[in-house]
């Protein structure tokens, strides 16, 4: 048997317990570029134990949904940012931490020009592009160290989309 999870739209808010939506909202912080360009300056919080901040491309299958969520990981030495390289959404699933397991999951349904940073030790389902590419920038650490946790659940979950 599993449990159903339900999506909800990706917010700072909603998403601010387990990292960063990065997002050009507001008006830019600073013009450049003789004026033609806004910079929405410092959107996330890149955190590291050692190593250091490099950039990888990450090529991802499409999935769909409903989706099987069947294992959740963290990274504890460093921060992770996912950047898609086209405008198709992605399911991002975060859950905060039980004694070292997977607390109640939460699903999120990103919105063209949406990123993400998922901090340091935030337990999150694996890369899920629902269209375009599947191409992602994935900001993250480099370095040498176990940097991965996964678990396993006994019971998956299936994540719908919120009707």
């Amino acid at each position: 048997m599993s449990e159903t999870l339900y999506t909800q739209p990706l917010s700072a808010t909603g998403f601010a317990p387990f990292g960063e939506v990065l997002e050009p909202t507001g008006a830019p912080d600073k013009i450049i570029n003789q004026g033609l360009c806004g910079r929405f300056h410092d959107r996330a919080a890149l955190d590291f134990d050692d190593g250091r901040a490099g950039i990888s491309l990450f090529q991802a299958q499409l999935r769909s949904l409903p989706y099987r969520l069947e294992m959740m990981e963290r990274h504890p030495q460093g921060s992770q940012a996912f950047v898609p390289m086209d405008s198709g959404a992605f399911l991002i699933v975060v859950a905060p931490d039980a004694d070292r397991q997977p607390g109640q999951p939460q699903a999120f349904l990103t919105a063209p020009g949406q990123a993400i940073n998922i901090r340091r030790n935030t337990w999150h389902g694996v890369l899920c592009p629902l269209a375009g590419s599947g191409l992602f920038a994935v900001i993250d650490r480099i370095g040498a160290g176990a940097n991965l946790q996964e678990h396993w659940f006994e019971t998956p979950y299936i994540v719908q989309e919120n009707p």
